[in-house]
């Protein structure tokens, strides 16, 4: 079995456990990400998978482990499931929204078209991103981000990316290096995929 095939062919992430994600009822308390073992076979150390129906992302680990870390997705059809590759990293980056957010909201994103927006704690992308590229499209505009909103984690909000609390980014993008492999897996549910966490 191919190692992309691993959770949509229904197999799941066990219960192995040192804590529980997300943001505490102090906002302030942040609970680190836990580790889970995962059933057999499973991928390569290494890579990012986002199953965006468990609003978790994974982060593989050696001898069958991963760290759990909850997120955001994209709303409706704005997100993209596919094969990726980490094309780069930044601290506090800045942001440009994409021609195809200024026409879906021109009343909040057109003011931004031209300059953008510094990097700094009020940015969409918060503290850290990843930029999702392939071979063929290069830089897709997709990201794997921070956010000073942690009310969105666990919901389908976003224009495409996948969003983490800050320090949760700032945590993954000590983690992965650049060329990792990022699957973000398809939304609609398939049986047996549950992952544990």
């Amino acid at each position: 079995m191919k190692r992309r095939n691993f959770i949509l062919s229904g197999l799941a992430l066990g219960g192995l456990t040192t804590g529980r994600p997300g943001v505490a009822q102090d906002s302030a308390e942040v609970i680190d990400p836990y580790v889970v073992r995962m059933a057999a076979p499973y991928p390569a150390p290494g890579e990012v998978h986002v199953l965006p129906t468990r609003f978790r992302l994974y982060w593989t680990l050696p001898e069958g482990r991963a760290l759990v870390y909850p997120v955001r997705v994209g709303r409706g059809d704005l997100y993209e499931a596919g094969e990726f590759f980490v094309g780069a990293k930044k601290e506090w980056p800045s942001w440009t929204p994409t021609p195809g957010m200024i026409e879906r909201e021109p009343e909040k994103y057109a003011r931004y078209a031209d300059t953008g927006m510094p990097g700094g704690p009020n940015n969409p992308l918060g503290a850290r991103a990843l930029y999702l590229f392939t071979p063929e499209r290069g830089d897709t505009f997709l990201r794997i981000h921070g956010t000073g909103d942690p009310a969105t984690i666990g919901r389908a909000v976003s224009n495409g990316c996948a969003g983490l609390i800050n320090p949760h980014i700032v945590d993954l993008y000590e983690r992965v290096p650049m060329n990792a492999r990022v699957v973000l897996h398809p939304k609609a549910p398939y049986e047996g995929s549950a992952m544990n966490g």
